[in-house]
Order: structure tokens, then C-alpha cells, then sequence
């Protein structure tokens, strides 16, 4: 049990601060379906796959006192940033994880927007189907997002790239 809940510590102490549950969600979901270790059982949802495992992690671990979350409001809606704290970094220098080293991964999501993210992690979702079903898939989804050619392109490229 606190093995997975080290792995997430472990992913707060790479990222460092992460910028919204959607984008945190999305991050760990994507990094799950690129080789690293992660456990969270993901569900389809309004916004593409969603944990509740994870989620009641995150709120675990904030409760203990190692994880920061900071709610930010935003006028029309609230955003939440989490970083590790200094009981988090102690918590998990008690555990030895066997993870790759997945920082660059790390590095190139921060950079993408929550929605680009979306778009990636729904079409990982589907990822059994041939990619032509896929992208079918994800304009049936989320017709309200109205993806670009050129997004599901460039998401198509980024998914090869995380994989590799």
C-alpha cells in the first residue's frame, strides 16, 4: 500500500510543483501508459481518464502532511498546485522504489496544456483500437473540445515520443 503512495511522492519530488488535479491526473495517467509503474486503476470520465484511487491518495498525502496543496482562485473557478513538502521529501527517502528515471517524461508534459493532455490521455485511453478508430473515438468523446488535425497530429507524436 505505502508503495504506491511513495511512487506518487516519487512523482512530486521530479515534477516539483504540478499545476491543476486535471493536468496531475492526466500526467500520472500518461506516464502510467508509457512503462512507469504506476498502480491507479483509471476510469473514463468528463475529462478523459480520471482515478479516484489517485485521487484519494493525493488527499492522503496532504493530510499527512507531504504534499502542499494550495488553492488558487482564478474569478470563475479554483485551480490547485501541489508541491512536496519537507516531510514528503524525509517520507519518501524511506522507501526504495524501483522506478526508471522518468524525468524527462516529466519535463515534457509540465510544458503541455492541461487540454493538450486531455487529448493525449483519451487517446491512450483507446489505444486497443487502430489509430483511425481512435481519433474517431475521440471526436465521438469530446465533441466539444473540436480537436484540430494538427493537435491530434501533434498528439499522436507525443504519444510515440513518450513511449520511446
Amino acid at each position: 500500500m505505502l508503495d504506491n503512495h511513495a511512487k506518487i511522492m516519487q512523482f512530486f519530488s521530479v515534477a516539483q510543483e504540478v499545476t491543476g488535479r486535471k493536468k496531475m491526473q492526466k500526467m500520472i495517467y500518461i506516464l502510467q501508459k508509457s512503462g512507469v509503474p504506476f498502480e491507479e486503476k483509471y476510469n473514463f470520465h468528463f475529462y478523459g481518464p480520471y482515478s479516484e484511487e489517485l485521487t484519494l491518495r493525493i488527499e492522503e498525502l496532504c493530510n499527512l502532511g507531504f504534499l502542499n496543496e494550495v488553492k488558487e482562485d482564478k474569478s470563475n473557478y479554483y485551480q490547485y498546485n501541489y508541491t512536496i513538502t519537507d516531510d514528503g521529501m524525509r517520507f519518501l527517502q524511506q522507501f526504495s522504489l524501483d522506478m526508471p528515471d522518468y524525468r524527462e517524461k516529466v519535463d515534457k508534459l509540465k510544458m503541455k496544456s492541461s487540454r493538450f493532455l486531455e487529448l493525449v490521455a483519451t487517446m491512450f485511453f483507446f489505444d486497443d483500437l487502430p489509430i483511425e478508430e481512435t481519433v474517431e473515438k475521440v471526436h465521438t468523446v469530446k465533441p466539444k473540445q473540436k480537436y484540430s488535425e494538427e493537435e491530434i497530429n501533434e498528439a499522436i507524436q507525443f504519444i510515440y515520443q513518450m513511449k520511446q
